[in-house]
């Protein structure tokens, strides 16, 4: 994928995975991100994944789509832990705030209903300093199936006159 098309796919998805892995445990769980091109930011609650980002700081960022007839889109971005505080917390925060408010406007979810998350645990923020992004996809679509296939075709016709 181009960095325009990682850029797009980043800033459409809701829910990325981040991968961390310390003390012989790997957890990869999913959270809610605002990315501005260089780093994803997080606003979370203390427990499991902020204990191994502190411990082992090089962590994995995943976004992904699914697309009909079967192609798909992934993002990968190989970053570095970094919490955040004061100002730069509160920027995370309205990044986030944006990101939903437009989303709202849209007519996408309201979140009414949901039970309360982090009752009485420290809320942090954090961002993902991007170190390497890469990103793959497949594209399905019937324009691309038939390319496949025709290619698929030569490939044959010149093998067996070879």
């Amino acid at each position: 994928m181009t960095r325009g098309e990682i850029d797009e796919l980043m800033r459409r998805q809701v829910v990325g995975r981040v991968g961390c892995h310390a003390g012989g445990t790997t957890y990869v769980v999913p959270v809610i991100y605002a990315w501005d091109g260089e780093c994803v930011y997080v606003y979370s609650v203390e427990g499991q994944k902020i204990r191994m980002m502190r411990e082992n700081p090089q962590v994995c960022f995943e976004v992904d789509e699914y697309q009909a007839g079967g192609g798909w889109r992934s993002v990968i971005i190989q970053g570095e832990y970094e919490e955040l505080a004061g100002g730069q917390a509160a920027r995370t925060l309205g990044l986030l705030a944006e990101r939903f408010a437009e989303r709202s406007s849209a007519g996408e979810g309201s979140g009414e209903g949901q039970r309360p998350r982090g009752e009485g645990r420290v809320p942090i923020a954090f961002r993902i300093r991007a170190v390497e992004v890469t990103g793959r996809k497949v594209d399905r679509s019937a324009g691309a199936s038939v390319r496949r296939r025709v290619g698929v075709l030569l490939a044959r016709r010149r093998a067996r006159r070879a």
